[in-house]
């Protein structure tokens, strides 16, 4: 049991296990799920720790009013909602949990590119309309092919793993040096852009990876492509995909994220829909879902577990 009293204030629902696990823990727990973010900041100065999922910004303001403020634990993959720089400068530990959703993940994106090259959705579709098309739903074998991976952390590798039944060609690109295994051989991105014939993000939204996938970057891929993207959707720009998709040089694209997509992922933009998004909408080779590429029964409660764990560790 702790020997303080670590107040933590939760601002998103999360599974039970964690509340309950904190509490018995020692820790006292207190939840803000509808205040504004001026509301909580007005009274952060009162806790230790947070817990958050995404639903605003934990910017320099926030931190500066969070005088007493020693960690804030994301229950999720990515930080970018953060001011990680600024935090980590006030002595805050920052807690994520890509363990918790990686497997889930991996399946999703494995899921989403067997679905693709096989047109299910589109001869699912058909046939609910009272199609029978046959010849044009022919599909397209994984075996064979190269599958390119660009991010090899948590997510990245769990999608490697989840191809190791296919007869496959995986490399990887990251950032980081030596993260190859024996699921994927790491090669440079112009090899990668070379050899490819599936690109499988699994990047977090960076300055150095915001609008990465562009004109640009598609056409220094030698050979055609389907792109999953389970990542981000600001790493993609919308437009330059669409003309890809219209070229063909993007074969398909299963799109879990998308460009227009609110911080706190829980809904898209309001207003009139760009051109290029009311192309993805009516795109027979592009397969759509709402960011729930780690969003499994499983995973809410792997999450959780993780976070727990973590916190733990920094106090008992």
């Amino acid at each position: 049991m702790l020997n303080q009293n670590i107040k933590i204030l939760h601002i998103d629902s999360n599974h039970p296990l964690l509340w309950e696990q904190l509490q018995q823990a020692g820790f006292s727990n207190y939840e803000d799920f509808v205040s504004s973010k001026e509301e909580v900041e007005a009274k952060i100065h009162d806790y230790q720790g947070i817990v958050i999922r995404s639903r605003f910004k934990i910017d320099k303001t926030f931190l500066d009013k969070a005088t007493n403020l020693q960690f804030i634990a994301r229950v999720g993959a990515g930080l970018e909602s953060i001011d990680c720089e600024y935090a980590i400068s006030k002595g805050i530990h920052l807690i994520a949990a890509p363990e918790g959703n990686r497997n889930a993940v991996g399946e999703h994106a494995l899921g989403t590119l067997l679905s693709l090259m096989n047109k299910l959705n589109k001869a699912d579709k058909e046939i609910r309309s009272g199609h029978w098309n046959r010849e044009s739903n022919r599909g397209h074998e994984l075996d064979g092919k190269t599958v390119g991976i660009i991010g090899y952390g948590n997510m990245g590798k769990s999608f490697a793993k989840k191809l190791r039944g296919f007869d496959v060609a995986v490399l990887c690109y990251d950032i980081l040096n030596d993260v190859g295994d024996e699921n994927a051989k790491q090669v440079s991105l112009t090899e990668l852009q070379e050899k490819a014939d599936v690109l499988s993000l699994h990047i977090p939204w960076t300055p150095e990876t915001d609008k990465m996938i562009c004109t640009d970057f598609i056409d220094a891929f030698a050979k055609p492509f389907w792109l999953i993207n389970t990542s981000r959707g600001k790493n993609v720009v919308t437009a330059d995909l669409v003309t890809a998709l219209r070229s063909g040089k993007i074969y398909g694209a299963g799109l879990d994220v998308l460009e227009y997509e609110k911080l706190s992922f829980e809904t898209l933009f309001e207003g009139e829909k760009p051109e290029a998004f009311e192309f993805l909408l009516q795109a027979e080779n592009v397969l759509l879902t709402p960011h729930i590429a780690g969003w499994t029964v499983e995973s809410k409660e792997k999450l959780a577990q993780t976070i727990v764990d973590k916190i733990l560790k920094l106090y008992i």
